[in-house]
């Protein structure tokens, strides 16, 4: 009896560490979280500076109707009144050529040399349309917008200061928080007897410009 008691002691003592790791291997694993490990970029961004004055030149060629395309240039002064609008005035000067008929007619011209020369200002009223950004490699962006301006002023040319309409849109780039590249193309429209009759002249300009804020 003793020596069965000790053989059913034994057998259990022997079967117990064995159903415990049974036990552990049974048991299912927890599953592994894979920590992603993503390295932010910091971002640089070029926004409009805090100052709403926006102050610089422009430059590029203006087509006069019959009188030819010629370099044009001129000043820009803007104020920012909120995100989407602003104002903004511009005066700018080309010299035109001659005209067709002046060219063939060999000898006859329409117009004295300082007549030529064709000076305009006007003011706008512009809308940001789509405002966003330009990215650069992996860690710049500069603030850009493309813009709508309507506005009036008056053209004074051949002797005549015509009053003049004036539709465009522009693109602009801020590469630093106070600097600003644009893109312009404007149309200006006046009436005029300049050649002996009333006609509508249609005189599109597509220029480039650099402005600061201040």
């Amino acid at each position: 009896m003793d020596g069965r008691l000790f053989s059913i002691l034994l057998i259990a003592a022997l079967l117990g560490p064995m159903q415990a790791t049974l036990a552990q291997e049974e048991r299912p694993s927890s599953p592994q979280v894979i920590e992603p490990e993503v390295e932010r970029r910091d971002i640089n961004r070029a926004r409009i500076d805090t100052e709403n004055f926006e102050l610089g030149g422009y430059a590029g060629i203006m087509s006069v109707e019959d009188f030819g395309t010629n370099a044009v240039y001129g000043a820009r002064l803007a104020y920012h009144i909120t995100e989407s609008f602003f104002i903004e005035a511009n005066y700018g000067m080309t010299t035109t050529d001659k005209t067709s008929f002046e060219r063939l007619s060999g000898g006859a011209e329409l117009l004295s040399d300082s007549e030529r020369d064709l000076t305009y200002y006007n003011a706008v009223l512009g809308y940001n349309l789509f405002p966003g950004e330009v990215f650069l490699g992996g860690s710049r962006a500069m603030d850009s917008s493309l813009y709508l301006v309507a506005g009036a002023g008056s053209t004074d040319f051949g002797g005549d200061d015509e009053f003049t309409m004036v539709f465009g849109f522009g693109y602009r780039v801020l590469p630093t928080d106070s600097l600003a590249f644009h893109l312009n193309v404007r149309e200006h429209i006046f009436e005029s007897d300049l050649l002996g009759q009333d006609d509508t002249y249609h005189n599109i300009e597509a220029i480039l410009g650099l402005t600061f804020f201040f």
